[in-house]
């Protein structure tokens, strides 16, 4: 976990490895969406905001909970 790189005060699990920051779910958005990135297939932001049909909140909160339900099963 880090912090938002625009808001510092908020604590986040959203990293982009292509840029290496933190982003909140305020500021939750791929930057590069159209340009080529190495981690894209693995990159939760990218997932949440450019292929989710859902809109933001939900998806994030679904997301969340996918992974909370993922964890507990470990």
């Amino acid at each position: 976990m880090g912090f938002c790189k625009n808001h510092p005060d908020r604590q986040t699990q959203y990293y982009c490895q292509k840029h290496g920051y933190y982003l909140c779910e305020s500021c939750l958005k791929c930057n590069d969406p159209q340009i080529y990135c190495k981690y894209r297939t693995s990159c939760i932001i990218y997932f949440i905001t450019e292929k989710s049909d859902e809109p933001l909140d939900t998806a994030v909160q679904s997301t969340s909970e996918k992974h909370e339900r993922e964890e507990a099963n470990e």
